[in-house]
């Protein structure tokens, strides 16, 4: 949906199990037509695109996007963010920390995010002043990371990937910018480690003289392109469960001379005290197919957890001193869950802000966990739900 000044909202469809083309296909005309109707019965509804790496290279043969396209200008749709985050299959098995797989230390993440950019050239509307994004890992799962050579590979990849956006802005007149998914137990997971990492590695003046080398762009433009092309993808779950400050962390960014190039609009789950009604309640989100980190806050400051069940093994007893956040993406218009709440204030407060000033053009719901979601908290069908959470959005951004 176009919010005019307030930017361009959608909804990931990665909400849908689909890696082959004709399944994310049938999503569309299932599911997103459906949330179309009930939010846009005039208007162009914009579409949040997620591709695996099958479904990625079946679009690009030229009678199957052409369909696509066709499809599109039928149904009053338009893309203009892509999830390129999970590259494999993401629903109904064990995806876990494979999800980061391939990571920016392999050249197979560079080839796949390449074709990401060729695609999304060819969806944009024809309105040159709407700019595209693709979503990302952020680098790399951080226990596999082996040190100072994988963080340079990383960099020599994402330098590349930006090179390559400098020449699809060059031969189509169209901008496509990277946006890094900071999240817990990652490579990138605190404001503090993105400015520390963009400042250093990426905008830094090695970074601005091997694009400049890449892209035959003298010094000035490399760096400009670099903020152009390369930026963020700010998680409201993933900073809310990291305990940022929500009022704060925009504003650092845009400090640091980072740009939002998506905000994805998603909560996570909250443990204000760990009583033993609580930890029995949480027991059911444990699911074999995500990570769910949690972080603690307590007495000793921030304890981080890879998954629920490392977390589970160090309660003993009650803890009411300590409060958990957890990575499980709730539906965002729940504020709470009996007997815990949500991360929904953490939304509440950013969105405000961007009602004031906004700061990004790509707003994206991504509740991507529906299909592990217990059953208390996921009635009705997706369509509605989804539709209830877009719905959510649009008010708090004309309250």
């Amino acid at each position: 949906m176009n919010l005019g000044a307030g930017g361009h909202l959608t909804y990931c469809s990665n909400i849908h199990p689909g890696e082959s083309w004709a399944e994310v296909r049938a999503n569309l005309d299932r599911y997103v037509t459906a949330v179309r109707d009930r939010l846009s019965p005039v208007g162009d509804f914009g579409v949040g695109l997620r591709l695996s790496g099958r479904a990625a290279a079946e679009l690009s043969v030229p009678e199957t996007m052409r369909e696509f396209r066709d499809f599109l200008a039928r149904n009053r749709m338009y893309v203009f963010t892509i999830n390129g985050f999970p590259y494999g299959t993401f629903h109904n098995t064990r995806v876990k920390e494979d999800v980061y797989l391939p990571d920016w230390r392999d050249p197979e993440r560079l080839r796949y995010t390449n074709q990401l950019a060729d695609l999304l050239v060819q969806l944009l509307p024809d309105d040159p002043a709407i700019e595209g994004s693709i979503s990302t890992v952020p680098g790399a799962y951080k226990p596999a990371l082996g040190g100072a050579q994988d963080v340079a590979r990383m960099v020599e990849h994402l330098l590349q990937h930006v090179a390559y956006l400098v020449d699809v802005r060059r031969r189509t007149g169209r901008v496509i910018a990277l946006a890094l998914e900071p999240e817990p137990h990652c490579f990138l997971e605190t404001i503090d480690e993105v400015l520390g990492f963009f400042q250093q590695d990426l905008h830094g003046a090695s970074a601005v003289r091997r694009l400049s080398d890449l892209t035959k762009l003298d010094r000035q433009a490399s760096a400009q392109a670099l903020h152009d092309h390369l930026g963020l993808c700010l998680d409201l779950c993933h900073a809310a469960v990291e305990f940022e400050d929500a009022s704060a962390c925009v504003g650092r960014l845009e400090a640091g001379g980072i740009r939002v190039h998506k905000l994805q609009i998603s909560a996570g789950l909250r443990l204000p005290e760990l009583d033993a009604g609580a930890l029995a309640a949480l027991r059911r989100f444990d699911d074999p197919v995500y990570l769910h980190q949690v972080i603690e806050r307590g007495p000793g400051g921030l304890r981080r957890f890879s998954d629920l069940p490392e977390a589970f093994a160090t309660v003993n007893g009650e803890a009411r001193e300590r409060e958990w956040r957890v990575h499980f993406h709730v539906p965002i218009f729940l504020d709470r869950l009996a007997p815990f709440a949500s991360t929904q204030p953490f939304i509440r407060e950013v969105l405000a802000q961007h009602r004031a000033r906004p700061f990004t053009s790509h707003l994206e719901v991504e509740t991507y966990t529906w299909g592990v979601l217990p059953e208390p908290f996921r009635s009705g069908p997706v369509d509605e739900a989804v539709a209830r959470e877009l719905e959510w959005v649009r008010t708090e951004l004309t309250a």
